[in-house]
C-alpha cells in the first residue's frame, strides 16, 4: 500500500462536477457553491483540492487576474481560474446542475 493521501478524492471529484456546469471559476466561488450543496468541508480544503487537481490535470488553471478595488487586505485581489482538464472525468451531477439553474449561474 503506498504512504500518503490517495489519489482519488471525494470533494475534488465534486469540484470536478462544479467545474463541469461552470465551465470555469475561481477559488473562493467554487467554494460558495461547494458549502451550499455537499457537507461541509473548510475553504483550506477547497483550495488543496484545486492544486492537487491542477497536478493530476483533472483541473486546469486557465489565468490568473488581478483585480482593484477596496478590500480589507489591501487594494488588489488575485483570482485564480480553474476549469475543467484533460482527465477529469465528470458523471454529471443533477444536483449542481439544479443548484447553479436556481442561482442563475449556469452556462
Amino acid at each position: 500500500m503506498a504512504k500518503g493521501r490517495p489519489l482519488r478524492s471525494l470533494i475534488r471529484q465534486n469540484i470536478v462536477e462544479i467545474l463541469y456546469y461552470l465551465n470555469q471559476g475561481y477559488g473562493y466561488q467554487i467554494s460558495k457553491i461547494y458549502q451550499e450543496i455537499f457537507p461541509k468541508v473548510t475553504q483550506r480544503s477547497i483550495y488543496y483540492q484545486l492544486r492537487k487537481g491542477v497536478q493530476t490535470k483533472e483541473i486546469e488553471l486557465k489565468e490568473i487576474k488581478q483585480e482593484q478595488g477596496d478590500f480589507s487586505w489591501g487594494s488588489t485581489v488575485e483570482k485564480i481560474i480553474y476549469a475543467l482538464g484533460p482527465t477529469a472525468q465528470p458523471k454529471r451531477d443533477k444536483r449542481i446542475k439544479e443548484f447553479l439553474e436556481r442561482k442563475n449561474e449556469f452556462q
